[in-house]
């Protein structure tokens, strides 16, 4: 059985990569070591900060980073790339540019998912960093395919309670500002809720309850998944 390798751009932050690789292993119904998914891994806590780039205008562009780190995962034999933080994909365009395999690209995936899951004029709530709002990153492939956004009105503590979490891990403080914004979601009108940030993915069991919600690093799990066993043999 031939596994195809999957690489791993990480570190952003790294308790996020680390549970991508805790669902990956949770994802496969191994009976030995080699039924597992082949991994090559970026950690690399120094990308420069995404928020301060894109929110702050300060800062170094990730871009270039983002993209030198795929072109190491590329020569070591990873056949596609992955990326376990939302607000990353942004930059999306300078990684898939610099190297000849694909991105399993969140963004896509994601929408893909709602789309699937509501139909054309659904409504998707976005559990995510401001940096993400300011860009319209998940806007943009939503919309395409005839779906509305709603966001909470809470930016400053969404982002607090992201720092929050870099800084604590998971914590009460971001669990309740996470409950809060969900419940605000609910109210406006969401019909999916989308966990779109890594650090909140460490917490997505916090959001309101009942509601019908999707951590996008589970859609990237099963992309990984799926693409690695398409090259079995």
């Amino acid at each position: 059985m031939t596994l195809r390798p999957v690489g791993i751009l990480g570190g952003m932050g790294p308790e996020a990569t680390i549970l991508l690789q805790r669902k990956l292993v949770a994802a496969v119904p191994a009976t030995d070591d080699q039924d597992h998914i082949p991994l090559l891994i970026d950690m690399n806590p120094q990308v420069p900060s995404r928020v301060s780039h894109l929110l702050e205008g300060v800062g170094e562009d990730p871009g270039p980073t983002l993209a030198a780190m795929a072109r190491r995962l590329e020569d070591a034999g990873a056949l596609a790339l992955a990326m376990p933080c939302n607000t990353a994909h942004h930059y999306a365009k300078a990684i898939t540019d610099s190297v000849e395999i694909p991105l399993l690209s969140v963004v896509e995936l994601t929408a893909d998912h709602a789309a699937g899951t509501l139909g054309s004029g659904g409504c998707v709530g976005m559990l995510a960093s401001p940096a993400v709002r300011h860009t319209q990153l998940f806007e943009t492939a939503l919309h395409r395919r005839g779906l509305s956004v709603v966001w909470s009105a809470c930016d400053e503590k969404m982002l607090a309670a992201i720092r929050k979490i870099k800084t604590d891990g998971p914590c009460n403080e971001g669990r309740e500002t996470l409950r809060v914004a969900s419940k605000e979601l609910v109210a406006a009108g969401a019909d999916l809720q989308l966990v779109a940030c890594s650090e909140f993915s460490l917490i997505a069991d916090s959001v309101a309850a009942e509601v019908n919600a999707i951590d996008t690093i589970d859609l990237l799990v099963q992309a990984i998944v799926e693409f690695s066993h398409a090259g079995q043999v």
